[in-house]
């Protein structure tokens, strides 16, 4: 198997840029950011729901103003608390603090079942984690829980437990529900997907070297183009220089 110069330089600048991450990749710390205690993002009627607003506060004034589908709230504490959800909480919080620009809008969906599947994260990497939970109308006991991936079951729980992929696979990806008994009925959740991104042209020499490997790969290789590039002008100079060289033609002479 060969590699082109130009893909094994694409694929040892994105292995560095993963390893030395540049500052442009960091999200604007002037931005406040809202995070959900407990993280789901798709929840049930009548749970408890909060959301926290994370930025920077002039000195004595702690006052955060916070919107729901772009309509100001009230409330202007650092949390707002949804004690009791319902389907009319469902959209797009926001939130700022007085030091901080207007956060990026995150999404709350209340939805009315008896088994609902909550997951940390519904766009993954490869290599992250993978964390679904089979969550029942207000805690309800489940028994005989069965995850599943596109109709196939993947985990079986004698009693309700979480769902959890260490490392996130390209093959992970795809529509996933829940199943178990509620009392004496079966009941299962909605589907939902989860995509699980590939890491591009970096699975190249991903899929055959170790990270370690992969560095040490790419350091030989810059250090072989480099050494190719000066052999190569230093020649052309040489025959350029020579004596011999004529009308693009060179002739070569034995020595005694």
């Amino acid at each position: 198997m060969g590699f082109s110069r130009q893909n094994i330089g694409v694929d040892c600048h994105f292995l560095l840029q993963r390893i030395f991450p540049t500052q442009g990749l960091k999200p604007d710390p002037s931005k406040a950011v809202v995070l959900l205690d407990p993280p789901w993002n798709r929840v049930l009627r009548n749970d408890h729901v909060t959301l926290k607003c994370q930025g920077d506060y002039p000195v004595e004034d702690n006052s955060t103003k916070w919107w729901h589908n772009g309509t100001r709230i009230s409330s202007q504490t650092s949390s707002y608390i949804i004690a009791d959800a319902k389907v009319e909480d469902s959209g797009k919080y926001e939130c700022q603090t007085g030091l901080s620009a207007l956060s990026d809008p995150v999404k709350l969906e209340v939805r009315v079942d008896w088994l609902l599947l909550q997951a940390t994260k519904w766009v993954v990497n490869v290599g992250e984690p993978i964390q679904l939970k089979c969550h029942s109308w207000k805690k309800t006991p489940v028994v005989k829980v069965q995850y599943f991936q596109n109709g196939r079951g993947k985990k079986y729980f004698h009693r309700n437990s979480d769902f959890y992929i260490p490392e996130a696979k390209l093959e992970h990806s795809g529509s996933y529900f829940c199943r178990g008994i509620i009392g004496t009925k079966n009941e299962s959740s909605e589907s939902v997907q989860i995509i699980v991104q590939g890491l591009g042209t970096s699975q190249t020499i991903s899929s055959f070297f170790p990270p370690w490997h992969q560095i040490t790969f790419c350091l030989v290789m810059g250090l072989v183009f480099a050494v190719d590039t000066w052999l190569y002008f230093s020649v052309q100079r040489h025959l350029q220089n020579s004596e011999e060289w004529r009308n693009g033609k060179v002739t070569w002479s034995k020595g005694p």
